[in-house]
């Protein structure tokens, strides 16, 4: 077959050989050795094989606890979040009901009233923990909470922040896009941090608009304007946010997280 001798495009030939045609057979320079090892790596008819499962399905956090408790971290929900009340769960009470489903979120209560769930990290997403996974790991409600704030402060005690300085404004932010950003407000080092670097220049103003961001500004005596600044901030952020938590405004009074309560509260 020739080439177009007026120099036209030679696209779909290639060396005198369609592509359509068959690929050239490989020649052999020597005997194959039957007797030779299987390479269990080696490509099969032209496709490598997938790589197999390193762990049965029962070893699956949602049904080994001995895996789940390393994974678990708390993570805040928006206030009217329905659920099992992680308080008044009686694993017994679950356990004499086990044909039934108890696929609703275990249920905590956080700070100034927002709703807390417990998550298993599962690396591209969450898995939201329910009563069923309750029943299957065995262990009491306490020691799911435990390992979610163990696993949460082990985090955060190498997780970085973002400090921001506008004149005499000072902005301190989580936003490592891990998504326990909101959630590090549960920790009381974290809030004995916010209160030593913030609390001498005036209030300790928090927001927790979405999961991936915790927001923390000081409120001088003089400076009424920057609380309507932050507030407008809150609020574009949670709007546009995937996982919103709250529109609200907060306060950290005493060390506790409570609704900021305005200007005119503790003579602002």
């Amino acid at each position: 077959m020739e080439r177009d001798p007026q120099g036209g495009s030679d696209v779909g030939l290639d060396h005198g050989r369609e592509l359509g045609d068959e690929p050239p057979a490989a020649i052999r320079d020597a005997a194959p050795d039957y007797l030779a090892p299987i390479d269990e790596t080696a490509p099969v008819s032209g496709h490598t094989p997938a790589p197999g499962q390193p762990h049965s399905a029962a070893e699956a956090p949602e049904h080994d606890w001995t895996t789940a408790r390393d994974l678990i971290y708390p993570a805040f929900r928006p206030v009217g979040t329905q659920g099992l009340a992680l308080a008044s769960i009686d694993r017994e009470t679950l356990a004499a009901h086990a044909t039934q489903s108890h696929a609703q979120p275990l249920l905590d209560e956080g700070p100034a009233g927002l709703p807390v769930v417990y998550t298993i990290d599962a690396g591209a997403y969450d898995i939201v923990v329910n009563g069923d996974h309750l029943l299957s790991w065995g262990v009491e409600p306490a020691e799911v909470q435990d390992a979610a704030m163990r696993n949460l402060a082990s985090w955060s005690a190498t997780a970085p922040w973002t400090d921001e300085v506008s004149g005499d404004r000072r902005l301190i932010s989580s936003d490592t896009g891990n998504g326990w950003d909101a959630a590090r407000i549960l920790l009381p080092e974290v809030v004995a941090h916010l209160v030593e670097e913030l609390a001498s220049v005036g209030r300790i103003l928090v927001g927790l608009p979405e999961r991936h961001l915790l927001t923390v500004g000081s409120l001088r005596p003089d400076d009424a304007a920057f609380a309507a600044l932050f507030a407008d901030f809150v609020v574009e952020q949670s709007g546009g946010a995937d996982e919103p938590i709250d529109r609200r405004v907060f306060e950290l009074v005493d060390g506790r997280l409570v609704e900021f309560a305005g200007l005119d509260a503790a003579g602002g």
